[in-house]
C-alpha cells in the first residue's frame, strides 16, 4: 500500500484510527483458551468486528514472540487473514527493529517479504546504514521511532544538541536519507505540545501516535498541533479498545470502543475540510 491508498482510506472511511493488536494470553475472554489457537482467534474476532471503523492494524511482535513458535504462527495467520479479506487496511509491524546494514536487511526481508507487512517500525539510533535498507523496499513504509510516549522517552530523545533537541535532529537527518518519502515518524499522543515543532520539521509525513486512550494521550490535542491537509495522522488506540470487554461479547465490546473514536474523528476531518 502507498500513502495515496492510505489517504483515500481516512477520506473514506472518516477514520484515522490504528487498532494495537497486542495480545496477552492472560487477559483474553477466558472461552478463547480452548481454542486451537487463541491469540489468532481473538485478533480474528476484533478485526472483523473493527474493520469497517479502522484504516490499521498494529500487532505488536513481543506479545507474539513471547509465546514462541505459537506466538508467531498467530502472527502470521494474523497478518495472512487482514491481507485475504481486508486487503486495503494499512499493516503495521510494530518491532522496533533496527541494526547494521546486511542485518536490517534481513529483518525487513522478514517483515516485508515473508509476512508481508505493509509497514515496520524501527529504532534510529544506529543511524542510516541501518535504516536504508528498510526503506529500500518499494511500496512500503519505515516508522522512526521520533519521540516515544513512555516516561523514559525524554530521557535521550529531549537530550539538547547544540542546536535542538536530538528527536529533532533525528528528524531532520532522516529527511536526508535516501526514500526519505517512505517514512512515518513515531510520535507519542503524551507529548502533544511537541507536535507544532515537529510539523515545522516534517510537514507532511504521516505519524503514527500511540498513547491515546489507556496511556492518557488526548486525541483532540494530538490533532489541533498535529494534523494536516491530508490528515498526516493514525492514531492507535490498543488496551482501551481490543480489552473493553472480557466475555463472550468482547468483540462487540470492542466495536462500539473503536465506533466512538472514529465518530470523534469523523467530526474532527469535517471540521478541517
Amino acid at each position: 500500500m502507498n500513502k495515496q491508498e492510505l489517504i483515500s482510506q481516512i477520506q473514506q472511511k472518516k477514520s484515522f484510527l490504528c487498532i494495537g493488536l497486542d495480545v496477552d494470553i492472560t487477559k483474553i475472554p477466558k472461552h478463547l483458551l480452548t481454542c486451537e489457537d487463541p491469540i489468532f482467534e481473538f485478533n480474528k474476532q476484533i478485526i472483523d468486528a473493527t474493520h469497517h471503523l479502522a484504516i490499521a492494524y498494529k500487532p505488536n511482535t513481543a506479545f507474539y514472540e513471547a509465546y514462541g513458535i505459537k506466538g508467531w504462527q498467530a502472527l502470521e495467520k494474523t497478518i495472512n487473514y487482514i491481507n485475504k479479506n481486508y486487503p486495503e487496511l494499512f499493516t503495521i509491524a510494530d518491532a522496533k527493529r533496527g541494526d547494521i546494514g546486511n542485518t536490517s536487511t534481513m529483518y525487513a526481508k522478514a517483515f516485508f517479504e515473508d509476512l508481508n507487512f505493509d509497514s515496520v517500525t524501527v529504532a534510529p539510533y544506529m543511524g542510516s546504514d541501518s535504516v536504508e535498507p528498510f526503506l529500500a523496499f518499494k511500496n512500503k513504509i519505515t516508522i522512526l521511532l521520533a519521540l516515544t510516549s513512555n516516561k523514559g522517552g525524554l530521557d535521550f530523545q529531549g537530550l539538547k544538541t547544540e542546536n535542538n533537541e536530538l528527536y529533532k535532529e533525528v528528524l531532520k537527518t532522516a529527511l536526508t536519507w535516501q526514500n526519505a518519502e517512505n517514512l512515518m515518524f513515531v510520535v507519542g499522543a503524551t507529548k502533544a505540545e511537541y507536535f507544532s515543532e515537529i510539523r515545522k520539521i516534517v510537514p507532511n509525513h504521516f505519524l503514527l501516535v500511540p498513547g491515546v486512550g489507556a496511556q492518557g494521550g488526548n486525541l483532540q490535542d494530538v490533532c489541533k498541533y498535529g494534523l494536516t491537509k491530508n490528515c498526516g495522522l493514525l492514531i492507535n488506540s490498543s488496551r482501551g479498545i481490543i480489552y473493553a470487554g472480557n466475555d463472550k461479547n468482547f468483540a462487540e465490546t470492542a466495536k462500539k470502543e473503536a465506533f466512538k473514536l472514529q465518530q470523534e474523528m469523523e467530526q474532527i476531518l469535517n471540521e478541517n475540510n
